[in-house]
């Protein structure tokens, strides 16, 4: 990589495939760069090139790998040295910590010139984004690029319902940050509601506040660029997702990442293989989890003292673990991991620490497949018999095999959808599967102005007909009349 000082970096130059395209990427951090990248590899595979848009204080893009630049080209911009929260923290500081980070991220996309300059000579032909890095679709708003986004949720489907007009009916699709079924009862559907417009007016208030601005157009609202994404991938798939409505530009590509277990490193496979037929449980805490309290640490390792699966003089602690290859049975419930244990079709214990991953946990459940438990209350004991049970019973096991044979039943590998996605986009310069309500006022996608002109044409020809049946029976009185005058 080359920067001048204040200036973008780039590699030293920008291949130009023969016969592929060239992507743009606007890649997440932690675990989403580990889906994206997953992406970038095959897309490179298949003959494309894929340029990595990326700040210089990124936290876990490492833009200096060796290995990553011999794929893709890292187009390197310069951020202020505030870093993005990774620490397990309040959940307020955390958001508005990361919402300085996500402003500095546009203020240096969008005002550094040269950056612009060299990304429109650049001519690519798509756009890849993981809407944790903000503001990659301004950037391809301004190039006017096709794009497509990748995520796993947003909480409330505030982006899913008011950007992309996917139908949620609260009825049987709760919001995100509840872990009810699709089966709710009373109470559940009433809070059900409640969330769906508490989430739906703070967000239409926050938008409405913090108005966006590209070089070339008149301010606009957060979703009314976020609606312009030609394709949806959503990290999830309907072996955990219960089935809901959706539109022809959301995908479902869950487990993009997963695949057949390959050989363990020979210090692993020693340890595994020293356990004989009790095999192993694998703990893993996610990509945002640099230390748990001494606490915490001493209830699990009194569970895990207690079983005869590999732990305490059978366990081995170490800073990064082949996951997919080791099939463990005990996660913090993020998607990546959640994915992999359903795609070998291992039953979990789950102990969820924030975002996604209580939601993602309360999913399988519900199915019978894991057992959650409470981060900040759950005891050695209660672990143990967790663990236990996962691995004695057979009902878990089964369970999670259903689920696994349905993630597995599919016409394309959801990394194969992904791919195809992208390239149809690339192919035909967008999707064109998105819904024309998204160029509706409120009052137009409700109907309501229609359903007016409906009621004053109703009440006009009430009165109308009321007049005619009024003149006609007085007609009537006044014939009447008449005749028995004459009479």
């Amino acid at each position: 990589l080359h920067r001048d000082d204040g200036s973008p970096s780039c590699s030293s130059s920008l291949r130009t495939p023969a016969l592929g395209g060239h992507v743009l990427v606007f890649p997440g951090e932690y675990s989403h760069w580990f889906n994206m990248r997953n992406i970038m590899e095959e897309l490179v595979r298949r003959n494309h090139s894929v340029t990595v848009l990326v700040g210089d204080a990124s936290p876990s893009v490492d833009y200096n790998n060796s290995r990553y630049a011999a794929k893709f080209n890292f187009l390197v911009f310069k951020l202020h040295r505030l870093s993005l929260p990774y620490k397990i923290q309040r959940m307020s500081d955390w958001i508005r910590r990361s919402f300085q980070y996500a402003l500095q991220q546009c203020d240096s996309m969008l005002k550094n010139e040269q950056l612009m300059a060299t990304l429109r000579a650049s001519k690519f032909d798509a756009v890849l984004l993981d809407p944790m890095m903000m503001c990659g679709d301004l950037v391809a708003n301004v190039l006017g690029l096709p794009f497509i986004l990748s995520l796993r949720f947003s909480f409330g489907s505030i982006w899913e319902r008011h950007c992309g007009q996917v139908p949620a009916p609260p009825s049987f699709v709760p919001p995100s940050p509840l872990i009810y079924t699709d089966r709710m009862t009373f109470k559940e559907r009433l809070v059900s509601v409640l969330t769906y417009v508490w989430l739906s007016v703070t967000s239409e208030v926050l938008w409405s506040l913090s108005l966006r601005k590209d070089t070339n157009r008149s301010p606009f609202s957060f979703c009314e660029s976020l609606g312009n994404a030609d394709i949806w991938l959503f990290r999830t798939f309907w072996d955990v997702e219960t089935p809901r409505p959706t539109v022809p530009n959301f995908k479902r590509v869950g487990g993009l990442h997963c695949k057949p277990a390959n050989q363990l490193p020979e210090d692993l496979e020693a340890f595994v293989q020293s356990s004989g037929n009790a095999g192993g449980v694998v703990a893993s805490f996610g990509s945002m989890v640099t230390n748990l309290t001494t606490e915490t640490v001493d209830v699990i390792a009194a569970a895990f003292g207690q079983i005869p699966q590999k732990v305490r003089t059978n366990t081995k602690v170490i800073d990064w673990i082949p996951q997919n290859d080791l099939l463990g049975t005990h996660t913090h419930g993020g998607t990546n991991g959640l994915y992999e244990v359903i795609y070998h079709a291992v039953p979990l214990v789950g102990i969820p620490l924030f975002a996604d991953q209580h939601s993602n946990l309360a999913q399988v459940g519900h199915q019978g497949a894991a057992i959650v438990l409470d981060f900040n209350h759950f005891t050695s004991d209660e672990l143990t018999e967790a663990l236990q049970a996962v691995i004695d019973q057979p009902s878990y096991k089964s369970t999670m095999q259903r689920l696994s044979a349905l993630h597995h039943d599919r016409p394309m590998t959801p990394l194969n959808t992904a791919v195809f996605w992208v390239e149809f986009v690339m192919r035909h310069g967008g999707a064109h599967l998105r819904l024309a309500s998204r160029d509706l006022n409120w009052f137009q996608y409700d109907s309501v102005d229609t359903g007016l002109a409906l009621l004053v044409v109703m009440a006009i020809t009430t009165v109308i007909c009321w007049r005619m049946v009024h003149c006609f029976l007085r007609c009537c009185y006044c014939s009447r009349q008449r005749r028995e005058k004459e009479d």
